[in-house]
């Protein structure tokens, strides 16, 4: 059975739930694929000992298709019928149950599905075969890749999430932004007359080389003048869009984006000594804190 998904889908959550089942033989089988947030891929595998020669292939699969993430790939096993290829390791699921029980006592906790528990346990299910038919493998791959198609449509899903957060966020940014020019001509006057107003005080008027003065201060202005940091912030934040709507999910590059734009807001907020200027910029910080909490678990 083959399952739908977009191959090209812009922003992609790195977190991820899939699930397969079908049946072999005398055996059902179910694959579950989940995945978390992680800067890098880690694949962890739990199945059963007879197909670990297969893991290999397995975890380069799963690496290939789901690229980064905290990734975890479990196989229950359930045999029928009257014949049977899997055995229960009962020394194995008594250990468990005493270990789960003595848990439940010290947590006040019941221990009603204590069974279903222990069956899910690694090596409890242990195979009566020592090599890998060939034919089930073939099977089991075919439901890891349709776990794998329920994964990336989940991811997809919870993308569309993503997007519509960091497109609102960067918006809020660009809407504060847009407020700094109106105080820009107010604050250099402000500075202006602060700065001649001290001069005065300790100095003195009369002893004031109003040229000299004149110089210093457009030097003075010059240095905490915020056009380029203006240009900057708004390039990135167009960029940051731009590559929110690429084909590829692209969570670092998007990461590298934020931290570009809060340099910027950053600089803006040390040079603005306006009131109302810096408290645009606090509303720009927190949006941007909000981005950077979610680019983190953007593939």
């Amino acid at each position: 059975m083959l399952f739908l998904f977009k191959e090209f889908s812009m922003i992609q959550s790195m977190t991820g739930f899939g699930k397969a089942s079908g049946t072999f033989s005398n055996k059902k089988i179910t694959i579950e694929i989940r995945s978390l947030n992680s800067k890098n891929l880690d694949v962890f595998v739990r199945m059963p000992t007879v197909y670990k020669e297969k893991e290999i292939e397995l975890r380069k699969y799963l690496g290939d298709q789901l690229d980064r993430g905290k990734i975890e790939c479990n196989f229950v096993i359930e045999s029928h019928g009257e014949e049977k290829s899997y055995s229960i390791n009962k020394e194995l699921a008594g250990r468990y149950y005493a270990e789960i029980v003595d848990l439940a006592g010290f947590l006040e906790l019941n221990t009603d599905d204590v069974l279903n528990t222990i069956l899910k346990m690694p090596d409890i299910i242990v195979s009566d075969v020592d090599e890998v038919n060939e034919e089930e493998w073939t099977f089991i791959m075919k439901l890891v890749k349709e776990a794998v198609d329920h994964h990336k449509n989940f991811r997809i899903h919870e993308g569309e999430a993503l997007h519509q957060e960091f497109k609102t966020r960067i918006e809020n940014i660009k809407a504060a932004f847009a407020q700094i020019p109106q105080y820009e001509k107010e604050r250099i006057e402000d500075i202006k007359n602060r700065i001649e107003s001290n001069l005065e005080e300790f100095v003195g008027g009369a002893k004031v080389d109003k040229n000299r003065f004149e110089q210093e201060l457009i030097y003075y202005i010059e240095k905490i003048d915020i056009a380029e940091e203006k240009q900057r912030l708004a390039k990135h934040l167009d960029y940051f869009l731009e590559i929110m709507d690429q084909p590829i999910s692209q969570g670092k590059k998007l990461g590298f984006i934020s931290q570009e734009i809060g340099r910027e807001i950053n600089t803006l907020g040390s040079k603005s000594y306006h009131s109302e200027m810096q408290k645009l910029v606090v509303d720009m910080k927190d949006e941007l804190e909000k981005i950077k909490e979610q680019v983190l678990n953007t593939l």
